[in-house]
Parts: C-alpha cells; structure tokens; sequence
C-alpha cells in the first residue's frame, strides 16, 4: 500500500490464526517502544488499540510518511516492517517458538477524512478492548489511547490536537464516543 500525504489510514493485523501477539503486560511495552522507535517519527498517530492478538493504528500521513530512505523505501513501510519482524524475534525467543507471529501481511485501510469513516475507526480503536471481552470498562484497559482521550493519562503517543482537528470533535465528546453503537455498514467500511 502506497501512503499518500494527507490521508489517514487505519493500519491492523493480528496473529496467525488469532493466535495471541502479547503474552504479557511486558510484551506490550516493548511493542510501544518499538512503535515510537519505528512508526511514530514517521506519521501522526491519532488513536491505537492493542489486544491479545491484534493491533490497530488510525494514523495520519504527514511529508514523513511519504519520505524515502537512502535505499529508496518508505520510512513508515520500512518501519512497520522493522517493527514486525523485530518484535517476532523477541516474541519467539521469549516463547521459545519459531515461525510467524503476525498473519502474512498487515492490513492498510485508506478512509475518507470527508465521511464518518475516519472517526468511526477512533471510536473503534477506544472501544474495541470492551468489545472484544478483555474488560467490562474502557478505563481499565492500559493499551490504547482510551485514557489519553478521556484525560485519565497524559500519553504522549497520539497527536490528541490534530485528532481532534480532522475529526471535527472535541475531548469532551470521548465518554459519548465509548457508549455508543457503530453502525455495522460503517464499521465494515474501515476494514
């Protein structure tokens, strides 16, 4: 997938065959700290959400993002890719497993920032560790950009002022966004 400058996207994949990518509170963090080292310099992310076998990013494509490297590769898609695979390595001698982690190929969604697309993917990635049945409330979720929204936690991962920016709301709308309903039409429209 090509990233074009001004767009946003929503960037998924999960283990193959669902299968657990985080074993432990440990193996998030060191997931996060590969982000920020390999994804975060390279684009604006606007929201996150990881589970036990997934990871999701609404990220939005700034001059970084469409900047090539010295052997003419993208810097995000290089990163992703450096990401994936390093944080397999150590998943594998951690679980003392070889093979895969991930499904072959991470999902890249360009949504139209002019339709609702674009913040019903926000509303997902808040929502979607009460959803998937990891907890009973979004606060006590620790990995995703839930409590950086709602002002429980002053996260510095997301862009929270150019969130707000394209997605035409406000903090104050956050406790609406984690109750409400995201029609399915919609909800198959970020995948």
């Amino acid at each position: 997938m090509k990233f074009k400058e001004g767009q946003i996207f929503h960037i998924y994949n999960q283990g193959n065959n669902r299968q657990k990518i985080f074993f432990n509170r440990k193996n998030y963090i060191y997931f996060l700290k590969k982000v920020r080292k390999f994804i975060h310099p390279y684009c604006d992310i606007l929201s996150y959400c990881l589970i036990p076998n997934q990871f999701n990013f609404l990220i939005y494509a700034n001059s970084l993002t469409v900047s090539k490297d010295e052997k003419d590769r993208y810097h995000l898609s290089e990163g992703l890719r450096i990401l994936l695979s390093s944080y397999c390595k150590g998943i594998n001698i951690q679980e003392k497993r070889t093979g895969s982690l991930f499904r072959q190929n991470s999902h890249i969604k360009c949504l139209d920032i002019n339709s609702y697309s674009a913040l019903a993917c926000f509303v997902y990635t808040l929502q979607k560790p009460k959803y998937s049945g990891q907890v009973l409330n979004l606060t006590d979720w620790e990995f995703n950009a839930y409590k950086d929204y709602a002002g429980l936690r002053n996260g510095t991962l997301c862009n929270k002022t150019l969130t707000y920016s394209l997605l035409g709301i406000d903090s104050g709308d956050i406790k609406l966004f984690s109750n409400s309903i995201i029609p399915k039409d919609l909800l198959k429209s970020i995948f």
